[in-house]
C-alpha cells in the first residue's frame, strides 16, 4: 500500500460518473483543492488540503465501500504527493519565464474566445498571437507577448483569477515554444498587426475551421461582460436571436437575478439531481440547495440571470411528484457554498455548454412529449418502454436515426407523467450508454425529429 497521500486514486470511475459525484464523496473528510478525470483508464485523481483529511476519507472507506450511482468506486493513497492539473504533454515548462504562456481554463461554464482571452491578457502588454485548442487538461490557449516581461507581469496578476465570477479560472504557466505559427485568421487564432488592431488583414480566413467552443456566440448572443462583479445580461434583442427572433411572451431578457426559489416540492420523492434534471432544460446550473427547515423548498441558482428568468416563466404551475410547482426569483443573489449544497458548475450534464444557442429553441413548459437522445444503437423501442413505463401510462413510441444517431420521442398521457419521466431518468443508463431526455414541443407521432 502506498505511503499515506493527501492525493487519492479513485479506481472504476464510469463514464456515468461526474466531476462532482466524486466531489460529494469526498467533501464531508476536507477541502477538496484539485481533481482530474483520467477518462480513458476509467479512474480519477482528487487532492484534499492536507494529508490528514486524506486519510479520514480513506479510513472511513475502508469500512464503507463507497459506490456512485449504483457502481461501487475503489480508492488508494496515489503515489504522488503533489498533484497538477496540467497536461504534461502539453508546450508547458513551469517557471521558466517565457514571452509565450500556456493558459488552461477551468470550471468553463462560458465558452471562451480569443477575443475574451485578448481583453483578459492585453492590459499587461502587447499580445501578438493567441491560438486556442482543446486537450486532455482541458479548453487551453497559448498566448505570445512582444516582450518576455508582459507575459511575467500577466503570469504574476491572472494566475488563480477568474475570467468570470465563480468560473473560467486560470490556470498559467511559461509555455517552452520560441514562436507561434498561425496560418489563419479565424475564430481559434489571430495575429496582431497593431495594438488594438486583433487581425492580420494579410493573413486568410479559414472557412473550414470552426471553433469547438460553440455557444452564446452563435447566435448573436454575447458573452458576460469580462471584469464585472456579475453576469451582465445581454440586450433582449441579441438574446431573441436564439429563439429565432423573438422571446417566449412575457420573457423580457433583462433579469439579473440568477437563484431562484422553488416551493410546494414533494419532500419525499424530490432530491437535488432531480431538481438539476428538470432545471438544466432552462440553462446551466451552478448549484442546488434542499432548504432542510422547509423539506418542500429549494435554492437552485442558474448560471445567469436569462436562464433564470426562462426557468421561471416555463416551470412555474408544473406539476411533479403530485404537486404543483412555485417558481420565482429569490431574495438571495446566489447560494453560498456549504456541506447542504451541490454543487454542478463543473457537471458535465450541463446542456448550454455547448449548442446554447439549438438549447436555448427547445426551452418551453412541460409537455406529454419526451425526446430520447445518445441511446445505444442497437436499442429497440420495447427496451426503451421498459425503462420509462413505471412513471406513468405511454401513449406512443418512435424510435428513429438522426445524423447516423438514435433517437426516440415518447408520449405519455399526462405532461406531469412526461416531467417525472424526465428528471427520474435523464442521465440514467440505458444499453451501457448515459441518455439525455428533453421536452419535445411536437403535438404527435407522426415526424422523424424533434
Amino acid at each position: 500500500m502506498a505511503e499515506p497521500s493527501k492525493v487519492i486514486h479513485v479506481r472504476n470511475v464510469g463514464h456515468e460518473i461526474s466531476e462532482n459525484d466524486l466531489l460529494q464523496l469526498f467533501q464531508p473528510f476536507g477541502v477538496i483543492t484539485k481533481l482530474v478525470m483520467l477518462r480513458a483508464k476509467n479512474q480519477a485523481l482528487l487532492q484534499m488540503q492536507d494529508v490528514p483529511s486524506a486519510i479520514a476519507a480513506l479510513q472511513y472507506y475502508a469500512n464503507v465501500q463507497p459506490s456512485i450511482r449504483g457502481r461501487n468506486v475503489y480508492v488508494q493513497f496515489s503515489s504522488h504527493q503533489e498533484l497538477t492539473t496540467m497536461d504534461q504533454n502539453t508546450q508547458g515548462r513551469g517557471d521558466e519565464p517565457n514571452r509565450i504562456l500556456l493558459v488552461t481554463i477551468h470550471h468553463m461554464l462560458y465558452p471562451i474566445t480569443v477575443e475574451v482571452l485578448h481583453q483578459v491578457f492585453s492590459p499587461h502588454g502587447f499580445v501578438e498571437k493567441i491560438v486556442t485548442f482543446q486537450k486532455s487538461a482541458g479548453f487551453q490557449a497559448l498566448i505570445q507577448y512582444q516582450l518576455r516581461q508582459s507575459a511575467v507581469l500577466a503570469r504574476t496578476s491572472l494566475q488563480g483569477r477568474n475570467i468570470y465570477d465563480g468560473c473560467c479560472q486560470l490556470d498559467i504557466q511559461f509555455s517552452n515554444l520560441d514562436e507561434l505559427q498561425v496560418n489563419y485568421n479565424n475564430d481559434r487564432s489571430r495575429l496582431d498587426s497593431t495594438l488594438g488592431d486583433f487581425t492580420n488583414p494579410n493573413l486568410p480566413s479559414e472557412q473550414k475551421g470552426r471553433s469547438s467552443q460553440s455557444g452564446y456566440g452563435d447566435a448573436g448572443v454575447p458573452f458576460p461582460q469580462v471584469g464585472t462583479t456579475q453576469f451582465m445580461m445581454a440586450n433582449a434583442a441579441a438574446i431573441a436571436a436564439a429563439f429565432g427572433g423573438g422571446l417566449p411572451p412575457g420573457v423580457t431578457g433583462t433579469n439579473e437575478r440568477c437563484t431562484v426559489l422553488v416551493s410546494n416540492l414533494n419532500p419525499d420523492r424530490i432530491d437535488e439531481d432531480k431538481l438539476f434534471n428538470l432545471f438544466s432544460l432552462y440553462g446551466n446550473i451552478i448549484r442546488i440547495k434542499l432548504l432542510r427547515n422547509k423539506p418542500d423548498h429549494a435554492l437552485v441558482q442558474m448560471g445567469d440571470g436569462f436562464q433564470a428568468e426562462l426557468a421561471v416563466h416555463f416551470l412555474k404551475g408544473a406539476i411533479l411528484f403530485g404537486k404543483r410547482l412555485e417558481v420565482n426569483f429569490s431574495k438571495h443573489p446566489n447560494i453560498t457554498q456549504g456541506a447542504d449544497t451541490h454543487e454542478y458548475i463543473n457537471s458535465n450534464l450541463n446542456r448550454f455548454n455547448r449548442n446554447a444557442a439549438k438549447n436555448y429553441r427547445y426551452c418551453c413548459s412541460p409537455t406529454k412529449m419526451i425526446h430520447l437522445s445518445t441511446l445505444p444503437q442497437d436499442v429497440t423501442e420495447e427496451e426503451i418502454v421498459s425503462h420509462l413505463e413505471e412513471h406513468g401510462t405511454i401513449v406512443n413510441t418512435k424510435l428513429f436515426e438522426m445524423n447516423g444517431k438514435k433517437q426516440a420521442l415518447v408520449m405519455f398521457e399526462t405532461e406531469e407523467q412526461a416531467t417525472e419521466a424526465l428528471v427520474c431518468k435523464h442521465a440514467s443508463s440505458l444499453g451501457g450508454s448515459i441518455i439525455r431526455i428533453s421536452f419535445s414541443q411536437l403535438q404527435s407521432i407522426r415526424e422523424n425529429s424533434q
